[in-house]
């Protein structure tokens, strides 16, 4: 696929960051995470960044209008014009219905819509196993990366620690919050015919085996 535009959905945990990195690598289109682009426009005191973090101090999410701007920023950039992955946003029908503005105004269209599919139980055992060194900021896994010595980093000799996000009624709260708005988002891009479905559950190189599979059949 040339010139790649897409949105990759999935809950948190799915492995949306890891997979499309893997897409970057392949066909060079670049990555666009709004968590990225929201904390460097905070970081540089842009006036978005600005109207963004009169939010953020207080709690709030970043209403759509600002998102959906530093969005259409971002893929104004040069590296973009090669094509990008959404990771991640839109996360609602209102964001998904105002990118379509934003790619009209550039005479763009998506290609495709990856929805990475991952069971609750499986999600909650992946990140509630996560642990964060206090020292060093390095991440481990209970199951998948645990430390050499149980409870301290491998690098700092730093306690380790799990954050409150990763707490399992933590994650079911997310997961609650994530399927009530992504439902409708899912089914906005099924009726455009932009919707391949992707199994998340398996070790990292199988599922970036069905997303190279999915990208091939959507550019078949």
């Amino acid at each position: 696929m040339t010139d790649m535009r897409v949105v990759f959905l999935g809950p948190p945990g799915a492995g949306k960051g890891t997979q499309t990195k893997f897409l970057e690598e392949r066909y060079g289109a670049c990555q666009v995470s709004t968590g990225d682009i929201l904390r460097k426009a905070v970081r540089d005191h842009t006036p978005l960044g600005k109207k963004a973090s009169e939010y953020l101090d207080k709690g709030e999410l970043v209403p759509d209008d600002i998102m959906l701007n530093l969005v259409a920023e971002r893929l104004r950039e040069r590296d973009c014009e090669k094509g990008f992955i959404l990771d991640g946003f839109p996360r609602t029908v209102a964001q998904a219905e105002g990118l379509e503005g934003i790619l009209k105004d550039l005479g763009w269209g998506l290609d495709s819509v990856f929805c990475i599919q991952v069971p609750q139980g499986v999600i909650i055992r992946r990140l509630s196993g996560r642990r964060s060194c206090r020292k060093c900021g390095s991440l481990y896994h209970t199951v998948f990366n645990p430390p050499r010595r149980e409870g301290f980093c491998d690098r700092c000799d730093g306690g380790l620690y799990q954050r409150q996000d990763d707490l399992e009624e933590t994650i079911a709260a997310r997961l609650r919050v994530f399927e009530k708005q992504t439902s409708p988002l899912v089914d906005f891009y099924r009726k455009r015919g932009l919707l391949k479905e992707i199994n998340g559950v398996g070790s990292v190189e199988q599922i970036r085996s069905r997303v190279f599979q999915a990208v091939g059949e959507a550019a078949a």
